[in-house]
């Protein structure tokens, strides 16, 4: 049934988060119990990335449930395309984040869904089947698992150099000089750079403090929002890779998702980082 008048007065996006949580879980139950049996049934583009049926099969379940309790919101969904709507509010889908992982029998995967409205994300959530751990954030209210509030990282710069994830967009070559000079100097100057194949759970190693920093080109837009708002809400910091201010959001090109997100000093260290990594 849609949402009440009287849930969505009880508190800021209080039913959408519940909502987006009991989706969430449901899929992750799904992508669990089929892992050992999914099929690749396509390929996105030259650089190999591929949809499975689970991406299919989750991204249903989402859909379905969203287009239940808020049939008057746009969704759009990685797999879907856009389903479009008259309104300010777009719901994000990312049905399985590491797809490429989960073809390989790697299990490392996530299933991410945001609500932006007016292109700002106001809810995000992300939850990792393999552990059944469940993180979300809502705008001005922090970040958390379960009762549990989210750290965020410490924003000290550890004596071996921090650890950071690293995230570029489908449409980046593999020969981009840009991408190759941040990832080269990233190796050289950190403990260690991290390539998931999966930038949500990056997001929410970062919003749980157990990496230092985060650092994206031309990220795709359908899960960053929710991953970033989990990080927004420990307190960590955007910044444009020239170190400019930087507004997470789900409008525009990838051109405008190229980051640096940390806290403190480690935002400072990972700024000059970058800074020497960028073509005179």
């Amino acid at each position: 049934m849609p949402s009440s008048a009287s849930d969505r007065d009880a508190a800021p996006y209080t039913s959408e988060t519940r909502v987006a949580v009991a989706a969430a879980e449901e899929a992750g139950a799904l992508l669990r119990g089929r892992f050992g049996a999914v099929r690749t049934v396509g390929v996105k583009d030259a650089g190999g990335d591929v949809v499975t049926d689970l991406d299919l099969a989750a991204e249903k379940l989402i859909l379905a449930r969203l287009q239940t309790h808020f049939p008057h919101d746009r969704i759009l969904s990685e797999e879907a395309g856009l389903l479009d709507a008259i309104g300010r509010r777009t719901w994000l889908v990312d049905p399985l984040d590491g797809s490429n992982n989960v073809a390989i029998g790697l299990t490392a995967y996530a299933v991410g869904i945001g609500l932006c409205v007016d292109g700002a994300p106001v809810v995000g959530v992300v939850h990792e089947p393999v552990t059944g751990s469940t993180w979300q954030a809502v705008c001005g209210q922090g970040a958390s698992c379960g009762p549990d509030r989210l750290p965020g990282p410490s924003g000290a710069v550890p004596h071996s150099g921090p650890v950071v994830a690293w995230t570029q967009g489908h449409a980046v070559g593999r020969a981009d000089p840009v991408a190759a000079g941040l990832r080269g100097q990233l190796e050289r100057r950190t403990r260690r750079v991290l390539q998931l194949w999966a930038p949500l759970l990056g997001w929410s190693m970062l919003a749980r403090g157990t990496i230092d920093g985060f650092v994206g080109y031309r990220a795709e837009g359908i899960d960053f929002p929710a991953g970033a708002l989990l990080a927004a809400e420990t307190g960590v910091g955007f910044r444009t890779l020239t170190g400019g201010p930087f507004t997470v959001g789900s409008a525009g090109p990838d051109t405008d998702r190229s980051f640096v997100a940390a806290r403190g000093d480690t935002l400072t260290y990972l700024l000059d980082v970058v800074a020497h990594a960028r073509p005179a």
